[in-house]
């Protein structure tokens, strides 16, 4: 398996957009809103060039980029437990060191990633839902 690490272009806007409002990939996210492709557009035309897509043999597997030192990453369940997402966070990191990720508490699969790429848990932010 051939892993590339690649800066976001035009033409994988539309897969990220589509990872993003995948039901097994939205629910880690801590936003649920369904992402149309008006406003991911507009968003990718502003700050698409922060995101970074992960290339399995050719094939986008996963896109992760960083806003204001806040990481968003997913992986298309097609491609995970493949060890895309910690290699994503590591080429970030060496990109933006600064880096950080908000985690949902119940999001145990993000935590464990984040925490085996060298995160440590810092703060909690406590809400009523």
């Amino acid at each position: 398996m051939v892993k590339e690490f690649i800066k976001n272009d035009k033409k994988y806007w539309e897969f990220i957009r589509e990872l993003r409002n995948h039901p097994e990939v939205k629910k880690g996210f801590i936003e649920q809103g369904y992402i149309d492709r008006f406003d991911h557009t507009l968003y990718m035309q502003r700050l698409g060039s922060q995101f970074y897509v992960c290339l399995v043999n050719g094939e986008p597997a996963g896109y992760v980029g960083v806003i204001e030192d806040d990481i968003r990453v997913a992986t298309h369940p097609d491609f995970q437990k493949m060890g895309v997402a910690s290699f994503m966070i590591n080429n970030l990191m060496e990109r933006h060191p600064n880096s950080m990720a908000k985690v949902k508490i119940k999001n145990e699969a993000s935590l464990k990633l984040f925490e085996s790429c060298g995160f440590t848990r810092k703060y909690y932010i406590l809400e009523k839902e």
